[in-house]
Order: C-alpha cells, then sequence, then structure tokens
C-alpha cells in the first residue's frame, strides 16, 4: 500500500473523469502534474498513456507505459495497451510479449487474451495460440458470439 497526498489522488481522480469525457488533451495536462508528484504507482502512468495515445502521442505513450511497466511489470492494463500500441505499429513480437506479460500475471484479464488471440490470428498466423486465447477468453466469456465465430473459422483454417 503506498499513502498518496489527497491533492494527488483528488488530481488522478478528475483526470479520470475528463477521459470519461473524452477531454483527454485536459486530462493529459493534469495527469503531467500527477505523475511529477506522484511515481510509485503504475495507474496514473497507464492512464497518461492511454490520454497520450488517444490525442495522437504515441511515443510519449510507449514511455509512459513502460514507466508504469518498470514499477509493476505484470499490470494487465500498461501490457495490454502497450500491446496494442505495437501491434498498430507492426512490432508484433513486442506486442505478444507485453499480452503474455498480461496473462502470465493475470490470467483472467480478458483484454489481454482476446487480443493476444487477435495478434496471432490476423498478424503472426499462429493459429495454436489464437484457438488457445480464443478457447479460453470463452471459458470465462461464453456468450462473446464474435469470439465463437471467431473459434470456428480458425479450427476450419488449420482443419480441426
Amino acid at each position: 500500500h503506498v499513502d498518496v497526498d489527497s491533492d494527488v489522488e483528488a488530481d488522478f481522480n478528475q483526470a479520470v473523469i475528463l477521459m470519461n469525457e473524452d477531454k483527454y488533451a485536459q486530462a493529459v495536462e493534469l495527469l503531467n502534474t500527477v505523475v511529477q508528484r506522484e511515481q510509485r504507482l503504475p495507474a496514473p502512468f497507464v492512464n497518461l498513456a492511454i490520454a497520450q495515445n488517444k490525442i495522437g502521442d504515441k511515443k510519449a505513450a510507449e514511455k509512459n507505459l513502460i514507466k508504469a511497466l518498470k514499477l509493476d511489470i505484470g499490470h494487465p492494463v500498461a501490457n495490454n495497451e502497450l500491446g496494442l500500441l505495437y501491434r498498430k505499429t507492426g512490432k508484433f513480437n513486442a506486442a505478444r510479449t507485453a499480452y503474455q506479460n498480461a496473462i502470465k500475471e493475470h490470467p483472467d484479464y480478458l483484454p489481454a487474451k482476446r487480443n493476444l488471440g487477435v495478434l496471432c490470428d490476423l498478424y503472426l498466423h499462429d493459429y495454436d495460440c489464437a484457438l488457445e486465447q480464443f478457447e479460453d477468453y470463452l471459458e470465462l466469456v461464453p456468450d462473446d458470439k464474435e469470439v465463437v465465430i471467431w473459434v470456428a473459422d480458425v479450427k476450419r483454417r488449420i482443419g480441426k
């Protein structure tokens, strides 16, 4: 547990509200002040990176996700966001590593499982990996009809 100054916590919470209102540039400004004052927790760096990514500053987003992961290598949201960022920039092996880091520490973190499945299927053509991720995902979310279709499609392509 980390004791956080109440002003820092209030600013962080206000930044989350701004992000929920799609006011990402304002959130970035506020979160920059938060991370200047509090550098022991990954969440402010993760939220800063998400907001930066939303306004198109991918380099800053990557830098802040890496800072978050230095504090908590298995942070599921940081790894998932980094995986998405790497996938969009064509760094597929780095994306895979990020998703795997999230899943290793948090095996029930569904966004990373689903995104790793998509990466393995569409970008890496590793259909065994894709099938494993999608089937694991469906064990936890059996009613996701989209992923049910993806499983059937992957099985059809690999002859299962």
